[in-house]
């Protein structure tokens, strides 16, 4: 099961009361107020963990409370501070609070860590209010409640490469022949019913080089509005590198027009937004095996006009399929390049 959007609700916990108590022993006349400290009630706190990958363990349990402090007692003992909730969210979860929209976090990185909802701080006892003036004080403190929040969890796949086009046109089967992944491949649309991953590894060592490809649910016309699978895991391919857009060049998908299929596709990423048309395209002609040819010779003319590269491939006989490989290890170099050395790069002081 892949879950991918989860509400939870969290309650920090309360601080403990501060305590009313005064020193009371045998031959110590006048002994003096000892009510010790509330503790503070504990934090909910969220992190990062690659030994995840869905939201599924929150959809069953979507509540969650830290423990509350102890109460403070006599002889000026602090009460123990309550414990900590750490609730573990995959790679690639952004946090939104769930009233405001506002984007709380964004978890990137592995065993990043945050405290979405800090505990009540703990009440002051009446030790604290002694003065020179004011010696047996009665003054203590309740302790202050914790933080409570709604918060909504969406998870995006971290993926150098996604693989898009219309349902069928053989995503699933390429990712099986180029990657350890084994998703559920059968001849009807929309088989895939949820994001599969796959390392793929170019090379031999020590050159060899890897990246991370998506299979992403096929697409329809009207997917940026919800149509099909819509956007459910369009948002999936924000986060990629590179998209490698899929075309079915056979007669078995119904559709006469490849070049209308690609401008499809290529509208739908437009109108979703959040920059999806100006990632670098490989196109792909799959099922060449079975290829109507005048269909192949149009999408050559569309993607030489176009200025797009065109690997046409079979992932069925393995046509096409290393050559595309090597394609993609490039294309993810070139794009990690300049992000590497900005990330590097320190500006100067002088």
């Amino acid at each position: 099961m892949f879950i991918d959007e989860a509400t939870i609700r969290v309650k920090a916990g309360d601080g403990g009361n501060g305590c009313l108590a005064f020193r009371r022993e045998k031959f110590v006349p006048r002994g003096g107020p000892s009510g010790g400290d509330g503790g503070k009630g504990g934090d909910v706190i969220m992190e990062s963990s690659e030994r995840h990958n869905t939201l599924v363990h929150f959809r069953f349990n979507p509540e969650y409370k830290a423990e509350r402090g102890r109460h403070g007692e006599g002889s000026n003992r602090t009460g123990r501070e309550g414990v900590d909730v750490i609730l573990k969210v995959p790679v690639g979860t952004i946090v939104y609070d769930a009233e405001t929209g506002e984007k709380v976090h964004d978890f990137s990185h592995a065993d990043e860590r945050i405290v979405i909802a800090r505990g009540g701080r703990g009440g002051r006892g009446n030790a604290q209010f002694a003065t020179s003036t004011h010696q047996a004080p009665r003054e203590h403190e309740p302790g202050r409640p914790g933080e409570e929040r709604t918060f909504r969890l969406e998870l995006k796949l971290l993926a150098d490469v996604g693989l898009v086009g219309f349902p069928n046109v053989g995503k699933s089967t390429l990712i099986s022949r180029i990657s350890a992944a084994r998703p559920k491949i059968a001849d009807y649309p929309f088989t895939t019913l949820q994001p599969n991953l796959g390392v793929v590894a170019v090379g031999k060592p020590p050159e060899e080089k890897s990246f991370v490809v998506a299979d992403i649910p096929g697409l329809i016309e009207g997917a940026h509005s919800g149509a099909g699978l819509g956007t459910q895991f369009l948002r999936h391919i924000e986060r990629t590198r590179l998209l490698v857009h899929l075309v079915d060049v056979s007669d078995a998908s119904g559709r006469p027009d490849p070049v209308k299929d690609a401008q499809v596709i290529t509208g739908e990423l437009e109108s979703f937004g959040a920059g999806l048309v100006q990632k670098p395209v490989i196109m792909v002609a799959s099922k060449i095996d079975v290829a109507n040819k005048d269909k192949l010779t149009k999408l050559k003319k569309y993607c030489k006009k176009e200025g797009l590269e065109l690997f046409p491939i079979s992932a069925v006989t393995g046509k096409g399929i290393d050559e595309l490989k090597y394609a993609m290890a490039e294309k993810v170099e070139q794009v990690r390049l300049p992000k590497q050395s900005t990330e590097h790069h320190v500006p100067s002081t002088e």
